[in-house]
């Protein structure tokens, strides 16, 4: 008889490979654009500078895209491509607002993630699924919360590496997932372009292709001497393992929570003041609570207003002194709520508080 085996066809989660998703908002400022004006639905949509100057595209939507405009291309060129695109200038403000909104969403499904930037970031799944299979369930799980609460859409790799889930975010646009099995990382990356590898830019693309290395496979299979001679140094050592799918970075964790929030909506829109400043009111407690409990105090309150439409305003102050009582942040939420409405009233289907600028509070002692 051989010797027992000791492979564990269920590893434990401190052996078994990691579980990560790679998050993409799908052409996100000209789709918040599209949720904040509905008669641009349907058009080709480029958001970006003056196309009768020297302004440049930043984001266009699927069908501007139709035409091969494409990000960093001038926006002359696109008017060129596409004569009856419309243009609209870029309103950060409003896409730090929705990004917001995304992951505090994110965060309620998915309690570990790292956001890159406001349309992107990684998500730690390896809690939350047992394999990469049932991993593909809660991806779609992420994409339909993040629809219904925002109306945008995304699409989402998922791996064991943040490359490999970086390039497969990119496969299935828009709204799509792209599950990519453990030990199969080298064989989805290899058929690629070599410039889709995160990491390669304009640069590395010409040598490489220079020497007759058009996808990410040839890159995998340079040598020592060959990749020395084409990416010199600890870059192309880099670059070459992310080709083979290999990458150790694990995902940049924030220790510390940035804000305390809270947010709930209404069975039915709601435009009676008295019933939103009482809701605003009970969300201050719930915040005010876990400040307290967590020992912390806060300078920047925010009032949090999604319309009957899904189009999302926040209106935030900044106190001299950081707080942790309900009754002071509900004061200022209900002003900010106020103010908010004057500026756009309309109907609610969602209200929400928050504290930001947290410090660890420290009560003052009345005794000598």
């Amino acid at each position: 008889m051989g010797a027992p085996s000791t492979h564990s066809p269920n590893p434990s989660p401190s052996t078994r490979p990691p579980i990560l998703a790679h998050l993409d908002l799908d052409a996100f400022f000209a789709a918040v654009e599209v949720l904040e004006d509905p008669d641009l639905r349907g058009k080709p949509v480029v958001v970006g500078g003056d196309p009768h100057g020297r302004g440049v595209v930043s984001t266009a939507s699927y069908e501007a895209r139709a035409y091969g405009i494409r990000s960093a291309m001038s926006a002359a060129e696109a008017l060129r491509r596409c004569p009856r695109a419309v243009f609209v200038r870029p309103r950060h403000a409003l896409y730090r607002q929705y990004s917001q909104a995304v992951w505090d969403t994110v965060g309620q499904l998915v309690p570990r993630f790292e956001r890159t930037g406001l349309d992107e970031g990684y998500l730690d799944l390896g809690a939350l699924a047992r394999d990469v299979a049932h991993a593909r369930a809660v991806a779609r799980a992420v994409q339909t919360v993040i629809r219904a609460t925002t109306r945008l859409t995304c699409s989402l790799g998922v791996g064991t590496s943040k490359v490999v889930c970086k390039v497969a975010s990119d496969r299935r646009k828009p709204g799509g997932v792209t599950v990519v099995p453990p030990g199969t990382e080298r064989r989805f990356l290899a058929p690629l372009p070599v410039r889709a590898l995160p990491g390669v830019g304009p640069r590395a693309e010409d040598r490489l292709r220079a020497a007759g290395i058009d996808t990410i496979g040839g890159l995998a299979a340079l040598s020592d001497v060959e990749l020395a001679a084409l990416l010199p140094g600890s870059v192309g050592r880099v670059l070459r393992d992310r080709a083979r799918g290999i990458d150790p970075r694990g995902l940049e964790l924030e220790t510390e929570p940035v804000s305390v929030s809270s947010e709930d909506t209404f069975e039915r829109d709601v435009t009676d003041r008295k019933t939103l400043h009482a809701e605003v009111r009970r969300l201050s407690e719930q915040v005010a609570e876990r400040l307290r409990a967590s020992g912390l105090a806060g300078r920047t309150i925010t009032a949090k207003l999604r319309y009957a439409d899904f189009s999302i305003r926040t209106r935030s102050t900044t106190l001299s002194a950081g707080v942790d009582d309900a009754a002071t942040i509900g004061d200022v939420a209900c002003g900010l709520l106020d103010r908010g409405l004057r500026e756009r009233p309309g109907a609610l289907r969602l209200v929400g508080v928050g504290v930001a600028g947290l410090s660890p509070y420290r009560q003052l002692s009345l005794e000598a």
